[in-house]
């Protein structure tokens, strides 16, 4: 069995621990498996040959992760800057693998009317000290989710949106909107789903090679976009 495999089978066992915790109500299974979800992604990215800024990604996603386990409001900022971290991090990586496409002219007003909507609704209801951060947390997300579905394709596209979908439901749950039953395991649910899209849609093999002299990282040592395995 190889590296990528051993290390895809332990990030699936993982999710399952944190996902079945959450289901049952076990906090316990939630508390030990979310902080090993991100780093087991990131390594099983990386033994693909993934570049360094999607690592940096899931790294900014692992600090943010954690963080939003303590039950504290500076933690939870502390948490959104981190996450906020890992869509720049998106961003740059996008903009160096990615191509521009016609369709972003015509998802653009749907992104961006989202965007507007999703703020306007929840502002309002949101912790004053809130507001703000959410909105500038919102605007970079939803930049995140638009140019993974203009600049890398469907199984990205779809990645950010479910990205969307679970930030979204955290930040009801802050303005105390109604939640659905267990709303904790479909925010998880969706975020992992999201995270693991994002990084089959960068590393697909579908991309133009990074110039190693722009990221020397896993890419610039034989491992190119163009030939990476899309196999785990």
């Amino acid at each position: 069995m190889t590296r990528s495999r051993v290390l895809l089978g332990l990030f699936a066992l993982a999710a399952t621990v944190d996902l079945l915790g959450l289901a049952v109500g076990s906090d316990t299974g939630h508390t030990v498996a979310k902080p090993l979800l991100m780093p087991l992604l990131a390594a099983w990215a990386a033994s693909r040959g993934a570049p360094r800024l999607l690592v940096a990604a899931l790294v900014c996603g692992w600090g943010g992760d954690t963080l939003l386990l303590l039950d504290a409001d500076p933690a939870f900022l502390a948490g959104m800057a981190s996450f906020a971290a890992g869509h720049v991090c998106y961003l740059a990586l996008f903009a160096r693998i990615g191509r521009p496409h016609a369709r972003g002219a015509l998802l653009a007003p749907y992104y961006a009317t989202a965007l507007i909507a999703t703020v306007a609704l929840l502002w309002p209801d949101l912790p004053a000290d809130l507001r703000l951060p959410v909105a500038v947390y919102s605007t970079l997300l939803t930049a995140m989710a638009y140019f993974a579905a203009t600049r890398l394709g469907a199984v990205a596209g779809a990645g950010g949106a479910l990205f969307l979908l679970s930030d979204t439901l955290i930040a009801t749950g802050v303005a105390d909107w109604p939640q659905p039953p267990r709303p904790d395991l479909w925010i998880m649910l969706t975020y992992l789903a999201a995270q693991v899209l994002l990084v089959l849609g960068a590393t697909s093999g579908r991309h133009p090679a990074v110039d190693p002299r722009l990221d020397p990282g896993p890419l610039a040592s034989g491992h190119r976009a163009s030939t990476v395995d899309p196999q785990p």
